[in-house]
């Protein structure tokens, strides 16, 4: 007889408790396809849920997980993120896209004492496309206590998956023409508060209902090329 524990049994709930009452919604959503309305890039912790932390309903969001919440810089090599960036923007026309870290991460953890990574070769490699927020931190701010250390590689890492996701030509090219809005979010996991990452300042400042809503890189056509004609 199989020992199946109390997690993975709560999925013969589904189709009696939960289906029901969304039945419509699952009925939409197999006929007409979904239009996620962004993509959150988060990690891989048992601790965080997008959809919980969205508040999103099925159809409502577009989900890359992995340790560490990585953007690997675009390469010509096929990855996971790559693919799921690629296909959200050009074939569900996903205009926004959120980078979600959080605290007490494992892998930021990882980052800033790399002892034991040598048993974990993989995790070690994934984990350098995050190796500029460890530097920033150890050259720029010493003087950090072990714990406020994480947390400052952790919000670091944040800025520089960003930069890494700007180097996919989907995003680059949504980006120039005005349509795309990038998001740089950390969840508090003791405090239950989301922080976002305000592109005019450089700060983390907290989401909250009366104000406006931080945002990475708002959505604005670029103008460049405009000024190199005009210059001609």
């Amino acid at each position: 007889m199989c020992i199946v524990n109390e997690l993975i049994g709560r999925v013969f709930d589904f189709e009696t408790s939960i289906f029901p009452d969304k039945g419509e919604l699952f009925d939409k959503l197999s006929t007409h396809g979904q239009s996620p309305k962004a993509l959150m890039i988060s990690c891989a912790d048992s601790r965080i849920v997008p959809e919980q932390i969205m508040q999103a309903e099925p159809g409502d969001l577009f989900v890359c997980r992995n340790a560490g919440n990585i953007v690997p810089p675009y390469a010509t090599m096929n990855g996971g993120v790559t693919s799921t960036v690629e296909y959200a923007i050009m074939a569900l026309g996903v205009r926004d896209v959120i980078v979600c870290g959080h605290s007490d991460c494992g892998a930021m953890k990882a980052l800033a004492d790399p002892t034991g990574l040598e048993a974990m070769p993989n995790v070690a490699a994934w984990l350098r496309h995050g190796a500029a927020a460890e530097h920033i931190v150890t050259t720029c701010h010493g003087e950090l206590t072990p714990k406020e250390r994480v947390r400052a590689i952790t919000l670091e890492n944040i800025i520089a998956q960003l930069s890494h996701l700007r180097t996919h030509p989907a995003v680059a090219a949504a980006i120039a023409r005005g349509e795309m809005t990038l998001h740089g979010w950390f969840v508090d996991i003791r405090a239950g508060q989301v922080l976002g990452l305000d592109g005019e300042t450089g700060e983390f400042v907290a989401l909250r209902a009366d104000r406006d809503l931080p945002v990475a890189l708002a959505a604005r056509s670029r103008v460049a090329t405009e000024y190199a004609e005009a210059a001609e």
